[in-house]
């Protein structure tokens, strides 16, 4: 079993809006983590965001205004955290066929 290596898909992207990498065989880099720092904040204010969600989506007195400015950031953390679930994904062990991801657990 080895760690992926190669490009980390970082968790912001350029101006024009382009998917950002960062190649280093350091995962202790300050780049690494400072994306790590990133991807934190936005898992937990996705999580925050949905928590939020609901007792709005509950109000019948919530008018359209309020919920398209809730589906606006609701698909804004739905975004960031796809992209951390790619870039976390991307850097999983790979395990060669007959490897056993379980042995000597």
């Amino acid at each position: 079993m080895s760690a992926m290596t190669g490009l980390r898909l970082l968790p912001w992207t350029d101006p024009e809006g382009k998917p950002c990498y960062l190649s280093s065989d350091d995962g202790n880099s300050p780049l690494n983590r400072r994306a790590d720092a990133v991807e934190a904040v936005q898992v937990s204010m996705g999580a925050k965001l949905l928590h939020h969600a609901r007792p709005l989506l509950d109000d019948p007195k919530a008018d359209a205004r309020e919920l398209r400015f809730l589906a606006d950031r609701l698909c804004e953390a739905l975004r960031d955290v796809l992209r951390v679930a790619e870039s976390r994904g991307a850097r999983l062990p790979s395990y060669d066929e007959g490897d056993d991801p379980d042995e000597g657990a």
